[in-house]
């Protein structure tokens, strides 16, 4: 009997110390539906750039602005749903969502993400279209990669599959919209299924 108690005991310290270091309510499910909101953004854009086959799209045009739109609001309904979900999940389980493992994660996170964003802003700047992809989809990678630290062990393999894709990108510099439909699309729906099948649905 004592030494059941001992491993309980155990297990209990073990599970408090892992909740102090890792934030453990990202919710599977908003990264689901981050996927869905970019295969949507993609259809959208995907049109934009058909219909303008015969012109170049600058960035004084109405075509990359309709773009910078689009994408903007698949990041802020993406990110307004990683929040809220993360959130509900956290009550759920009764753990405050903003604590300093959340902290960690989100500032560890953002740091190689807002890099990437400026490097992207530069590179639009002095007009090196054929990079955008490879470049947003390699910095996503690598925050995600530095955030795992501190959250889930699936979201490092979700960072290494964005960063090789990233990679793959720049050798086939023709198909960025298909990169970004893989990396942004495809891989978030099928990362944010194995993680709400695995953690969710306890």
């Amino acid at each position: 009997m004592e030494t059941k108690d001992y491993l309980k005991d155990i297990q209990d310290i073990k599970h408090m110390m892992s909740q102090s270091t890792q934030f453990i309510s990202l919710s599977g499910l908003s990264g689901v539906l981050a996927g869905v909101y970019a295969l949507v953004g993609a259809v959208y854009v995907n049109g934009i750039i058909l219909n303008q086959r015969n012109e170049y799209i600058t960035l004084e045009s109405s075509a990359f602005k309709q773009i910078i739109l689009t994408a903007l609001i698949v990041l802020v309904a993406s990110v307004s749903t990683a929040a809220i979900m993360t959130i509900n999940k956290a009550k759920k389980q009764g753990e405050k969502a903003w604590n300093p493992s959340s902290k960690r994660l989100i500032i560890n996170f953002l740091i190689p993400l807002c890099t990437g964003g400026i490097f992207t802003l530069l590179l639009l700047r002095h007009e090196y279209y054929g990079l955008i992809a490879p470049i947003t989809l390699m910095f996503y990678g690598m925050a995600c990669l530095n955030a795992s630290k501190y959250t889930l062990r699936d979201v490092r393999y979700l960072g290494i599959t964005e960063i090789i894709l990233g990679l793959l990108a720049v050798e086939f510099s023709g198909y960025g919209l298909h990169f970004w439909i893989l990396g942004f699309g495809i891989c978030h729906i099928i990362y944010g299924a194995m993680m709400y099948y695995k953690y969710d649905r306890k």
